[in-house]
């Protein structure tokens, strides 16, 4: 039990960091003037051929025929996932990755729990517990303290980026609500990520065209396009793990992996990016969104931890 125990808190760990790594790398990506759009089509595309190659190893090595539902309910489903699980993040997101330090993306990437009971409360799929909407002040009041004048950002009149950047959190928030009461019976999670992919990828493709957002990898291939690559792998592969690490030790334990995310994106930029110091607001910020991730948290039960 002690060993299962450690190898599970390293899968945490080595998910969290790796998440953690994708936000410094997409501030390379939109620091070279790459479209949000641009990045967004190629990042579904090794998304999905990443997932891809996962699906078929998986299927060859079990001997298991490759399924992939195509019924109506599935493909509604592929749609949602594909729209408030990557297309619409990834816009606002690396919009205001653009304009925001990638620390305090990490900080503002950490209201996504507080978005998700809020919105649970309001399609009644959670009840109103009050410590936990206490979390959800708490990380409103850690956004107040992102936007106010003179306090964390280095930059006061990019202040409507943080409201930018928030976007996505609410996506992701919504996106989990709708996984919770709409998920088809039998889904795979792979299978549903593999299949949202290609949708994000066949919708972007010819907006980036249109746009004038297309990114000519073959042409050029430097630190934003090579940072495109390794966030889009790493995203896949910790994705995988995260799905694996819920079904060993439940979702109570596999959600701390927010903290983890969170903190080690804020080092990492200031390491690998050269971010100057933050503000002494920035880690208040910071403290108080880790509060609120720790009310939010759902009441543990004993079925959901293996941990003990």
């Amino acid at each position: 039990m002690e060993t299962n125990r450690i190898l599970l808190i390293a899968v945490l760990i080595i998910i969290g960091i790796s998440w953690g790594a994708t936000i410094p790398l997409a501030k390379v990506a939109v620091s070279s003037g790459h479209s949000p759009l641009g990045i967004t089509f190629w990042e579904q595309v090794i998304v999905t051929a990443v997932m891809g190659f996962i699906l078929v190893s998986r299927s060859m090595m079990f001997g298991r025929r490759l399924r992939v539902p195509l019924d109506r309910e599935s493909i509604v489903y592929y749609i949602a996932i594909a729209a408030l699980g990557a297309v619409l993040p990834n816009l606002f997101s690396y919009w205001a990755m653009s304009q925001l330090p990638a620390g305090i993306m990490a900080i503002i990437v950490a209201s996504v729990p507080m978005f998700a009971l809020a919105i649970a409360i309001a399609m009644s799929i959670e009840s109103f517990v009050p410590y936990r909407i206490l979390g959800v002040c708490l990380g409103g009041a850690a956004v107040i303290l992102l936007v106010a004048p003179d306090a964390s950002l280095p930059d006061p009149e990019k202040a409507i980026f943080v409201l930018v950047g928030l976007v996505a959190p609410f996506c992701y928030g919504l996106e989990g609500n709708y996984i919770a009461r709409y998920t088809p019976p039998a889904v795979d999670p792979i299978v549903t990520l593999f299949c949202a992919a290609i949708i994000g990828a066949l919708v972007t493709a010819p907006l980036s065209l249109a746009t004038g957002a297309w990114i000519d990898v073959a042409g050029f291939f430097n630190s934003a396009e090579q940072a495109i690559v390794a966030l889009s792998v790493i995203h896949a592969a910790a994705y995988t793990s995260y799905i694996w690490l819920v079904g060993k030790a439940g979702p109570v334990f596999s959600s701390q992996v927010a903290y983890i995310v969170t903190v080690s994106a804020m080092f990492m930029s200031a390491i690998f990016l050269g971010e100057a110091p933050y503000s002494p607001f920035a880690f208040v910020s910071l403290a108080l969104m880790i509060a609120g991730l720790i009310l939010v948290q759902p009441p543990i039960k004993s079925k959901n931890l293996i941990l003990k």
